[in-house]
């Protein structure tokens, strides 16, 4: 007969939490907003390039400010607390493991203060090591190794890649260089295919994930009149200001998409017309591989707008449409 501890352990329910995930521009932070404020939660962000500090407009970072809610620092944005946001040193690297490491801190916090932890983003393998409890090798970045994979193109890492790890093409975005180039130092630090050293561990979370899914065509729209907006507040001067504080071209914050095909303009080598062209037609290649990524994933609730979103989470969590509207 079990102890009576280990039986308490075993039927002890999971945490519950939010996962509100999708392509980037398809309104994320907007739902987890509402959500927050509606059911008593806070925010833990599941966004790559939202950790670093100073950058704010080419990330697509809410408005808002570090500071303290219940005596521990975070990033508030009208309010409501965000994890993992703008904490990060630009020229500093940050893997998939330590992010994971962090989240789950950051959720077994919020779950002990009687709050709902929202996980909001759309960095695919951020949101999978959580759902799926992810085991990650233990492999520090190896500096000297990826400033040589650097200098290669992203054509010949990805044949690197796969001669070393055939299965690397159903378990790695091919398309990322960062990713690309973070299995290749695994593998060859290792001696071992990436992929089998990533591994299912059991279940940390009753997890919920639900996302808004618009029409191909819509989401470009809404994607171009971000960047446009992006442009109108400054994203090339906050490009220069990072330039001043001498954060260079190869920092990790500065090699988020968007950011060569400025640097292209603010050298003088294009104009802003085509680098905007460029830099649309980027984003959408990056949210159609985010789409791709998600709709794997057969547990996601897709819906249409943010109140449908809404809805369904008020459902999931049995409080009913009206309490988390």
């Amino acid at each position: 007969m079990a102890a009576p501890a280990e039986a308490t352990r075993r039927t002890k329910p999971l945490p519950r939490a939010i996962f509100v995930v999708g392509p980037t521009s398809s309104g994320k932070t907007e739902v987890g907003l509402r959500l927050a404020k509606a059911c008593n939660g806070e925010v833990i962000n599941a966004d790559s390039r939202q950790i670093y500090k100073g950058f704010d407009i080419g990330t697509g970072k809410p408005k808002g400010k570090r500071g303290k809610y219940q005596q521990h620092r975070t990033f508030l944005v009208d309010g409501v607390p965000h994890y993992l946001m703008d904490f990060l040193d630009p020229v500093e690297t940050f893997t998939v493991a330590e992010w994971r490491e962090k989240a789950l801190v950051a959720i077994r916090g919020v779950s002990a203060r009687g709050h709902l932890p929202i996980v909001v983003g759309g960095t695919g393998l951020y949101v999978k090591s959580l759902v799926d409890n992810l085991q990650f090798p233990r492999i520090e970045p190896q500096p000297a190794l990826r400033q040589a994979f650097e200098k290669k193109p992203l054509s010949e890492l990805v044949k690197l890649l796969l001669g070393l790890d055939p299965d690397a093409a159903q378990a790695v975005d091919l398309k990322n260089p960062r990713r690309v180039i973070r299995a290749l130092e695994v593998a060859t630090f290792t001696g071992k295919p990436f992929t089998q050293q990533k591994k299912l561990g059991k279940p940390l979370l009753d997890a919920f994930q639900v996302g808004v899914m618009w029409p191909r065509q819509e989401l470009y729209k809404r994607i171009d009149d971000s960047i446009d907006r992006m442009i109108e507040e400054g994203w090339p001067d906050e490009i220069r200001e990072a330039q001043a504080r001498g954060i260079p071209e190869t920092a990790p914050a500065m090699t988020s998409i968007g950011y060569r095909e400025l640097f292209k303009y603010i050298k003088g080598e294009e104009p802003l017309e085509r680098a905007l062209e460029m830099i649309k037609q980027s984003v959408h290649r990056y949210a159609k591989r985010q789409e791709t990524w998600f709709k794997r994933d057969k547990r996601i609730v897709w819906c249409k707008n943010a109140d449908e979103a809404v809805g369904r989470v008020s459902q999931w969590l049995g409080i009913g449409p009206g309490l988390c509207s």
